[in-house]
């Protein structure tokens, strides 16, 4: 909000995904059977979020990725996510066309981000956030003072060609 992230203004739930979390990601991710045992499943948090994210921007790192899961989840909510969403891999391309790597933890470190909880929603949400906030100086300086205008321009990357 006004160039500051309202760290507050959050959404976390852990989500039981109906079948056992395979033990090589648990290192990755932090997240145990055991803490996602008596959560609630995918279509009760999802409106939740839905309400808490409604006439807003989303953003996101890689945001096809995580679009296409909620897309997946469309036919088992009524749920369509057709917010405007910025990508900050996108924009990373946008602003350091000649960087070697887009990849969030990449990003940071360029901007001196400190990242905790990587690969957990609310740690990695945070941390995009925080990319965020560094881009929009970069973009406003290249011309790029508008939602279309940053959209627009994240379309044109090579990145943006990806699918999932």
């Amino acid at each position: 909000m006004n160039g500051k992230l309202l760290k507050q203004e959050s959404f976390e739930q852990l989500v039981n995904p109906g079948c056992l979390i395979s033990p090589a990601t648990i290192p990755i991710h932090g997240i145990t059977q055991d803490m996602v045992e008596g959560k609630p499943d995918i279509t009760e948090v999802l409106p939740a979020f839905y309400a808490f994210a409604q006439d807003t921007v989303l953003v996101a790192h890689n945001a096809a990725f995580d679009m296409k899961f909620l897309q997946l989840q469309e036919i088992h909510t009524d749920l369509v996510f057709n917010h405007p969403v910025l990508d900050t891999l996108l924009l990373s391309a946008v602003v350091h066309p000649n960087q070697e790597s887009h990849r969030l933890e990449a990003i940071a470190e360029r901007f001196n981000i400190t990242v905790l909880g990587r690969h957990t929603a609310l740690g990695d949400a945070l941390v995009t956030a925080e990319v965020l906030l560094r881009l929009i100086p970069l973009l406003q300086a290249m011309g790029i003072t508008t939602l279309r205008q940053a959209r627009e321009a994240a379309q044109k990357t090579f990145y943006a060609r990806l699918k999932y």
